[in-house]
């Protein structure tokens, strides 16, 4: 996966110092660095902690830094709120044996919701798979059927990529959230497929995930192209449910793209009442279903 999974700490360390200039915290630079961003002493003098220590935590040494001293990292290395919390749980007490992870699945009550709410709307699970969509998100996108992946779609499908009106912008943004959605899990079979694929066919991947990047799982705006209706200004939220995330777009009432979206349920309509051939189904109420994956409550 390109990364030394027994030592995050180190290696979150070493990508976001390459990432501060010395100008960004006050030190000259000269034209004989050899190093991007900061040297190692220079963290451990900007964060008051000695050289050896700091040169410790990086290399995976001492895996028990204080909360002081992740909080002074954190600051020289002008980490945010979520980068910080993500440094702060790298070195969180892990149990000798991880549990099995259970598999993802959506409940009973949420594919009701998904049949019966009046806008493009999905499940994703912590990987970005979609689980179960409504006809509305489909007629949306073709890509937010079950058994896709959100994020394998972004970096190597061309129609998704014509898709997102940033797509640099989304992807990075994609990915820097996926890093946040697994923490330090790298060691999850279902991780290690997606990262592993993505990282030999996508550069902008490689590139992404080498900065170690992180943000918050939540909604926000975007503007996306549709074959069909062009332009659109969407609105987005999404909402945890246990252990799956119901993912919601919509747009601001009056606008032209929510008169759009009623265009698209108009469109949709036909098709909600017709089962779709293949791995999924869609009820009369427009849920679309992997075949054989249960809805449990």
């Amino acid at each position: 996966m390109g990364e030394d999974r027994d030592n995050p700490l180190g290696e979150y360390l070493k990508a976001r110092r390459a990432l501060v200039s010395p100008a960004q915290v006050g030190l000259p630079g000269g034209p004989n660095r050899r190093v991007s961003g900061l040297r190692r002493e220079e963290v451990a003098l900007l964060a008051g902690i000695s050289a050896d220590y700091y040169l410790r935590l990086e290399r995976g040494r001492d895996a028990n830094p204080s909360a002081q001293v992740l909080e002074a990292l954190a600051r020289v290395l002008q980490l945010d709120d979520v980068e910080r919390d993500y440094l702060l749980g790298l070195t969180a007490p892990r149990p000798r044996t991880r549990p099995r992870r259970r598999p993802e699945r959506v409940p009973a009550r949420v594919h009701d919701l998904l049949a019966s709410i009046g806008v493009p709307a999905f499940v994703e699970g912590r990987t970005y798979d979609v689980l179960a969509s409504n006809a509305l998100a489909v007629a949306f996108s073709p890509r937010l059927q079950p058994g896709r992946n959100r994020l394998r779609d972004l970096l190597l499908d061309p129609e998704e990529q014509a898709f997102q009106s940033d797509w640099a912008a989304a992807a990075d943004a994609f990915i820097a959230t996926f890093r946040g959605s697994v923490g330090d899990s790298t060691n999850d079979a279902r991780v290690i497929e997606i990262v592993g694929e993505l990282s030999v066919a996508s550069e902008r991947f490689r590139a992404a995930w080498a900065r170690h990047d992180v943000r918050a799982l939540d909604g926000g705006a975007t503007t996306v192209h549709h074959p069909l209706l062009g332009d659109l200004q969407i609105l987005r939220d999404k909402l945890p449910i246990g252990d799956v995330i119901l993912v919601v777009y919509y747009a601001e009432e009056g606008s032209e793209s929510a008169e759009k979206l009623t265009l698209l349920g108009s469109l949709a309509a036909p098709s909600a009442a017709t089962p779709r051939a293949g791995t999924a189904s869609s009820d009369a109420g427009g849920a679309v279903t992997p075949a054989g994956s249960p809805a449990e409550g």
